[in-house]
């Protein structure tokens, strides 16, 4: 569903709202009338009849059996949802419940439509992030708006959200300060975060100490240049997940580190070829070996790390023993000091 035709829809269904809601008012000219005992009788009658529909209407527009949470069934139809899934928003708006779900969940479906994804679409990704429904429409505007600053256009936003919609969840500081990292400590061009961006939107979210040790990882051991992790998406793996891969081809003399000038005896494989692969492709093709050598290599490599990770945490806590008595020293030299010079 393209944006325009979202949008028409969308006002489609505020119009047949609002008249709704003037339809009630022309029944209640039958008063004005010269006093009457049919007429008021009529009236009367027709009036009772108005109320009763609209009851029955109002009945219908809610689930048997749960409490009415503002969510009018006729109106999730009327914007080109189908029953069950109109339903379905029901059900789920009541799981997540709270005020503000039931609030925030018609302007978030809105959005979405009017953003250009059809009601099946939409569906699939409030399911796969309910959070959704309790993000306030004025967040989510200035989300999309600024998704769009940083180069996702007609058809990459889309793609995005449809992915990951967790990134509407994401406040725009720190989708701000993720990008601020990739320009100012990885050195990516404007148009290289944009394609990062588009293709691993899971990085606003991830710990900036670990994507900066999977880059410099990436950069300087296996010395890969920017253009290249862009290319593989490389912010789609984990650390554990590259190291595994390039130390088992490294100890099998099948990639080695560049020198200074970027050197290498050998004709390392390319990082693509290491990671948008399946394990059973990356052994035959890449690595030459069998499934049982690498599950044996990975044992010993998390073992590794494992004695790795454990003497550096010990390292961390003598240092910091280490410096406490140095400061417990540097406070008892100097009162020392101070008393010494008031004696002379």
């Amino acid at each position: 569903m393209g944006t325009r035709a979202a949008a028409r829809q969308v006002l489609r269904w505020t119009s047949n709202a609002t008249s709704s809601v003037h339809s009630p008012l022309q029944f209640g000219r039958c008063h004005l009338q010269p006093p009457c005992i049919g007429c008021r009788l009529f009236c009367s009658s027709t009036s009772q009849i108005n109320l009763h529909s609209a009851h029955h209407n109002h009945e219908l527009s809610r689930l048997p059996g749960k409490p009415d949470i503002g969510l009018d069934l006729r109106s999730l139809v009327d914007m080109g949802f189908t029953d069950s899934q109109a339903e379905q928003i029901h059900e789920d708006v009541y799981k997540v419940r709270g005020g503000s779900a039931a609030k925030n969940a018609l302007p978030t479906l809105t959005a979405l439509l009017v953003l250009g994804l059809n009601p099946s679409s939409v569906l699939k990704l409030l399911n796969k992030c309910p959070e959704l429904y309790t993000v306030k429409e004025s967040q989510l505007q200035q989300r999309i708006g600024n998704l769009r600053k940083l180069g996702l256009g007609e058809g990459s936003l889309q793609r995005v959200v449809a992915y990951y919609p967790q990134i509407l969840t994401v406040p725009v500081k720190t989708i701000k300060n993720a990008v601020l990292f990739l320009r100012e400590k990885c050195l990516f061009t404007v148009r290289q975060v944009t394609d990062i961006l588009r293709d691993s939107p899971a990085i606003v979210v991830e710990n900036i100490n670990q994507l900066e040790y999977k880059f410099q990882y990436v950069y300087f051991r296996m010395g890969v240049k920017q253009a290249e992790m862009v290319k593989s998406r490389l912010f789609r793996f984990t650390l554990d997940e590259v190291r595994q891969r390039h130390c088992f081809l490294e100890r099998r003399g099948l990639y080695q580190t560049p020198d200074k000038k970027g050197q290498t005896i050998i004709i390392n494989p390319k990082l693509d070829s290491i990671l948008n692969v399946d394990q059973k492709t990356f052994l035959t093709q890449v690595a030459k070996a069998s499934e049982e050598e690498y599950d044996v290599f990975k044992r010993l490599m998390a073992r590794e790390w494992q004695e790795e990770e454990q003497g550096r945490i010990e390292a961390d806590s003598d240092v910091d023993e280490d410096e406490e008595e140095e400061d417990e020293e540097d406070e008892t030299g100097g009162k020392s000091g101070y008393r010494m010079r008031r004696k002379k």
